[in-house]
């Protein structure tokens, strides 16, 4: 029933968020963290390359890994405009096997959340872990939900040209406090000269996580130095109204 960053979910993100395009701040504040890396990068949660290209034109080797198919051809349309080849692979980042260990592995902007168990996070996290190097790190952003209302329906539209444009309709579905998480149903529609030619239905679960919590998982996988920031300000410890977190690890041993 539900498609999952299908072809119109591309298309959209694509539209939306071009190659470049900066989220709060994301892309800046990882070349800032990233800083004095030499080894291999992998972003986890790749898309379409609008994180991914930046790093790979500022210098960085950097593969990039995700689970839809859509998402990653049009990352590879995108590189291929711009002379770039990295390693693209198609993959479930709770059980993946690559042939490359990394000195960092990264996965910005909210997107481990779209992981929707707490088991298959921990496997994740086990896969980030057995694929870094000595010394390699993670650097992981969360989303804390704010300001939800079950059953609120909002409805956006987006001219793709004087023929065509997609109508998105968010539906707020569910919050679930003892599993943390949230539920939406997005609804993607694409018109073409007043008539809908294509449609599709996603399910959009996000899960967030007390900051305890997760640096106790973090811990009980192997990670240590275990530093966590707020709004891509480093060292500025998380306030009660922000929404995002990002953490960074290291593997010791």
């Amino acid at each position: 029933m539900f498609s999952y960053y299908s072809s119109l979910s591309t298309e959209l993100y694509d539209f939306t968020k071009p190659v470049g395009h900066s989220v709060r701040g994301d892309i800046e504040y990882y070349l800032e963290r990233l800083r004095g890396t030499k080894g291999k990068i992998l972003e986890a949660a790749v898309g379409s390359g609008r994180f991914l290209i930046p790093l790979l034109e500022n210098g960085y080797t950097v593969d990039g890994i995700d689970y839809s198919p859509q998402m990653l051809t049009s990352c590879r349309e995108r590189c291929r405009e711009r002379g770039l080849n990295p390693n693209l692979y198609e993959g479930n980042l709770c059980n993946f096997s690559l042939p490359s260990k990394y000195e960092a592995i990264v996965i910005p902007t909210g997107s481990f959340c779209l992981i929707e168990t707490l088991e298959n996070a921990k496997e994740t996290l086990k896969c980030f872990y057995s694929h870094l190097i000595t010394g390699g790190r993670v650097i992981i952003d969360l989303e804390i939900p704010n300001g939800w209302r079950t059953g609120e329906i909002s409805t956006s539209t987006f001219s793709l040209s004087e023929e065509e444009g997609i109508l998105l309709e968010n539906k707020s579905v569910e919050i679930n406090w003892i599993s943390q998480y949230t539920l939406s149903h997005l609804k993607y529609e694409k018109w073409r000269k007043g008539k809908l030619v294509d449609t599709e239905l996603q399910k959009f679960k996000m899960r967030w996580y007390g900051l305890e919590e997760f640096k106790f998982i973090l811990e009980s996988i192997g990670f240590s130095e275990i530093t966590c920031s707020s709004e891509y300000n480093y060292k500025k410890l998380p306030l009660k109204e922000t929404q995002l977190i990002t953490f960074e690890a290291v593997r010791k041993k």
